[in-house]
């Protein structure tokens, strides 16, 4: 008997991983079952060190820039879900290998028919995917989950070992190659079918947002009876109005500043609002199932319900948040009309005890923050419900996730369904694996369009953009136009809300060739931008846009 090649053992796996993997996205679409391919890959990303995650991050960054993907997290999102599938690919073809190398020693070894290679193969498959599964605490690994994992596993190394079954010695090569050549091509058919169909019916199954109470009218969600919640025990002194927050209330004039051609709203839409999270695909959780657990030192701990949270006095605050690993210039930023009930509220009414000094909120893909007291206390820190008028959507944390303000994306846990009060404080997620502390904004300016094709009437040339410095506010934008001096930009005052980004505008009467413009900001203290170039790791990047353009 010749046994078949390894390089044909590695091309079988590779060929019926696609098979494999449809039938993983089907069982996952029809009953929230686990999408090992994304899983494993999730995992990776838990378990590397920060170095490798950050790197990877960059890559990840630069192909999407360099290639002109499209917005950041949409294509960096596409990027590592094919990086899943193709690392899930590249198992099958490892697996195939070991199932033909196993079957291929010498008898004396004891080496088992490949058949026998193949469920044994398969079994261990099983067995590493569902140790890799229960370091995710996936909630998909049930009884009928771990069923149908050993089905798909255990039975694709069963087909795989007869696949590769030997064939008899009085066959020619040529025959055999032939033979191998016609196995593969009606492989690769035969999974590629499995696999348009298993998409097909999977996105016909899909589940909406609104069918698991995300998306949903905050009216809508809010009309049902609410229950009685006791009031605080304790007040607490309001935050002084900041610099900023004087000049903005003095401000006038907004609405006869018309913002220049190109420059993003002042609200960003739901579907436009950046996506940056640790997963492969977000955690669909329904309302019906979601209660926020409630541990630690508490007098009156107790697991909350999205109707419980409700039921606290509603606050709706206009908020920019930006991923501390936007680039200069970069997309990784939003406003948005944030509605929520007022963290101090909320655990002043659960009884909050003097040992507690910080809280953990961890969400339902494990990414975890610490809140400090002075956070928990600040009027502003909302546990957030609501976004732009709607219940959360899926992709940003429905049901519950929260705005700390002054502070990065990386300190704001979404899908939270845990809160302990600790009595010492701990590191966080990403500040585990080297990034900032506090996560501070820096102040950042951003040149969103020179509007050459849309000159005003005296044949002006609009140039619009945002500035952002979190809390402490803007008080000016500059801009420098080649090497001239710096010249003020008009502000559209007041913003939003003392949170949010503001937008500026400068009317430019260009000369012809071609010219840099850079853009800088000072924030409500008085602080200028920093210049210098820096990267996003660890405090953000900081350092002035420049944009070039030929007139």
């Amino acid at each position: 008997m010749r046994q078949p090649t390894l390089r044909f053992g590695a091309l079988a796996g590779f060929v019926t991983s696609l098979a494999v993997m449809a039938l993983l996205y089907l069982g996952q679409q029809i009953a929230r079952l686990a999408f090992v391919p994304f899983d494993l890959f999730d995992l990776l990303a838990r378990i590397l060190p920060g170095d490798i995650i950050t790197l990877g991050i960059d890559v990840i960054v630069n192909i999407v820039s360099a290639l002109g993907l499209g917005s950041t997290d949409a294509a960096a999102k596409r990027i590592e879900q094919i990086t899943a599938l193709l690392l899930f690919a590249m198992i099958g073809a490892l697996f195939g290998l070991i199932i033909v190398w196993s079957a291929g020693r010498r008898p004396k070894d004891g080496s088992p028919s490949s058949s026998n290679a193949g469920i044994i193969a398969g079994i261990w498959l099983f067995v590493l995917v569902v140790v890799a599964e229960f370091a995710l605490d996936r909630s998909a690994l049930n009884l009928f989950g771990l069923l149908w994992l050993a089905v798909i596993l255990v039975g694709w190394g069963t087909i795989l070992g007869r696949i590769l079954a030997p064939r008899r010695a009085a066959d020619s090569e040529d025959e055999i190659r032939e033979d191998r050549r016609q196995i593969l091509l009606r492989l690769l058919g035969g999974s590629a079918g499995i696999a348009i169909a298993a998409y097909g019916i999977g996105r016909f199954l899909d589940v909406p947002d609104e069918a698991v109470g995300a998306s949903q009218p905050l009216s809508a969600a809010t009309a049902t009876p609410q229950p009685t919640v006791s009031a605080p025990s304790t007040t607490v002194a309001e935050i002084t109005p900041t610099r900023t927050e004087l000049l903005t209330a003095e401000a006038t004039g907004r609405e006869n500043i018309v913002p220049a051609p190109g420059t993003r709203p002042e609200l960003t839409s739901n579907e436009d609002f950046y996506r940056i999270d640790i997963n492969t695909r977000s955690p669909v959780i329904r309302e019906d199932d979601w209660v926020l657990q409630v541990q630690g030192f508490f007098d009156n701990p107790r697991n909350m319900t999205l109707t419980d949270m409700m039921a606290f006095p509603a606050v709706t605050q206009p908020i920019t948040l930006s991923c501390i690993s936007n680039r200069i210039g970069g997309d990784l930023i939003g406003t948005s009309n944030w509605t929520g009930a007022r963290l101090r509220d909320v655990i002043e009414s659960l009884g909050i005890q003097a040992e507690a000094q910080a809280l953990v909120l961890t969400g339902a893909d494990g990414f975890h923050e610490t809140v400090v007291m002075k956070d928990m206390l600040d009027p502003r820190t909302l546990f957030v419900y609501g976004m732009n008028g709607e219940t959360l959507p899926v992709d940003h944390g429905f049901p519950l996730r929260i705005y700390i303000p002054d502070r990065y994306g990386m300190k704001q846990p979404k899908w939270i369904v845990t809160m302990e009060a600790v009595a010492e404080k701990e590191d966080g997620y990403w500040v585990k694996r080297g990034w900032s502390r506090e996560a501070r904004p820096q102040i950042v300016s951003v040149i969103d369009n020179i509007a050459v094709d849309q000159p005003t009437g005296d044949g002006l040339v609009p140039i619009g953009g945002i500035a952002w410095a979190g809390e402490r506010g803007i008080e000016k934008v500059e801009l420098q136009i080649d090497d001239a001096p710096w010249v003020p930009a008009i502000l559209r005052t007041p913003p939003l809300s003392p949170l949010t980004w503001v937008q500026w505008r400068y009317d430019w009467s260009p000369s012809a060739g071609r010219h840099k413009i850079r853009v800088r900001a000072t924030d409500g203290t008085g602080a200028l931008q920093i210049e210098e170039q820096s990267g996003v790791r660890p405090d953000g990047a900081t350092g002035y846009q420049e944009k070039q353009i030929s007139i």
